[in-house]
């Protein structure tokens, strides 16, 4: 155990093993149908960080409640932020992580704007390796489908003061849990309702970090697309409520007839998504045009009536490539694609999707070097 370390030490992991782990019966049975963030592993990654200690008191130990004071930070003034990426099974038995100095460059991105003590690259990706090397047992089995171990690092402060201030005290914590394929019976488009009222994030504010605030105000506006018959929410920008930003906790893509992939750029108040980078990437591998712009609502609507968007899509670590085969606003709605063929799934979006997945789960040779090693 290092005790004592700092941020310039090398994380030692003490290990507490549980004594009751779940059994083979208990395990299996979530194996067999994982669901998402439902159930977790034995254990959990935790490290404690004080103004004047530093990082100090790594360790893996059995998964359980914090303990946490009432009057920690993170309770009243939100100061927390999250990542989350996936362990994928190969077909060797070893198990892997898609880009993950991706989320910790981006986890160091979002301890800075909320004033929390960066983790370092190699201690971010040590916690995960630490976790599935222990609990390795839970990461699905090849031949499962679209299964997975979802990887879910935190951070909170959890000093006891109401002072309006950086915390002196924080936790960083790592949980583990099984995943399954977000569309059970293969991807199936969605319906996106496009809010211009509810505004996800402001320039100069936190939405390109991963904090769970952002989440927090997406809400109102997902239940208002609930209520409108639509599956996730679209939100525009802060100043002219015209140019697109973001869907939900997904990046937007939209597929031109001549085959230009489109997204919106990063204009500070839009996450920076591992996935999103991944798919610019192999769309130019495999030979389409790319664009990183502005987009405009009516352009989104307009392309669609006119056919020069063909096929529009969403990127994020839980559901990997997901179709928009429907936007709906106030006074209208647009049909998007030909529902008729492949279950409305255009045909960019399908080959992008799968390319993506067989590079996550080794079935082709990984040219970029994105995946790295846990266990």
């Amino acid at each position: 155990m290092s005790g004592g370390a700092t941020t310039t030490d090398a994380w030692d992991f003490e290990l507490e093993l549980r004594s009751d782990p779940a059994g083979a019966e208990a395990r299996t049975a979530v194996l067999d149908k994982p669901g998402f963030g439902q159930a977790f592993t034995d254990h959990m990654v935790v490290a404690s960080w004080s103004a004047d200690r530093g990082w100090h008191d790594q360790k893996v130990t059995a998964f359980a409640p914090l303990k946490v004071s009432p009057a920690a930070a993170v309770l009243h003034y939100a100061q927390e932020i999250f990542e989350g990426l996936k362990a994928y099974r190969h077909e060797d038995g070893s198990v892997w992580a898609f880009r993950p100095e991706r989320n910790a460059a981006r986890f160091t991105r979002s301890a800075q704007r909320l004033a929390l003590p960066p983790v370092p690259e190699q201690d971010f990706i040590g916690a995960l390796r630490a976790l599935v090397t222990v609990d390795e047992v839970w990461v699905p089995p090849t031949g499962t489908g679209e299964t997975s171990l979802y990887l879910r690092p935190y951070m909170i402060a959890t000093e006891a003061a109401l002072s309006v201030r950086p915390a002196n005290e924080v936790l960083f914590g790592v949980i583990a849990s099984p995943a399954g394929a977000y569309f059970e019976t293969g991807p199936k488009p969605v319906s996106i309702w496009l809010t211009t009222s509810s505004i996800r994030a402001t320039p100069g504010g936190t939405g390109a970090a991963k904090c769970g605030g952002n989440y927090a105000a997406s809400l109102a506006a997902m239940a208002e697309a609930v209520a409108n018959g639509c599956d996730q929410v679209a939100f525009v920008d802060a100043v002219e409520h015209r140019w697109l930003e973001e869907i939900g906790s997904m990046n937007l893509f939209f597929v031109q007839a001549d085959g230009t992939v489109v997204t919106p750029e990063l204009s500070g108040s839009i996450l920076a998504g591992v996935t999103r980078s991944s798919v610019l990437d192999l769309a130019r591998d495999l030979g389409h045009q790319v664009e990183e712009r502005r987009v405009s609502a009516d352009e989104w609507r307009d392309g669609v009536r006119s056919g020069k968007i063909t096929e529009v899509f969403a990127s994020g670590t839980a559901a990997v490539i997901t179709p928009i085969g429907r936007v709906a606003w106030a006074d209208g709605d647009l049909v998007i694609g030909d529902h008729t063929v492949d279950h409305g799934v255009g045909p960019v979006t399908a080959t992008l999707r799968k390319t993506l997945l067989d590079l996550q789960y080794g079935r082709v040779p990984d040219t970029h070097g994105w995946l790295t090693r846990l266990a």
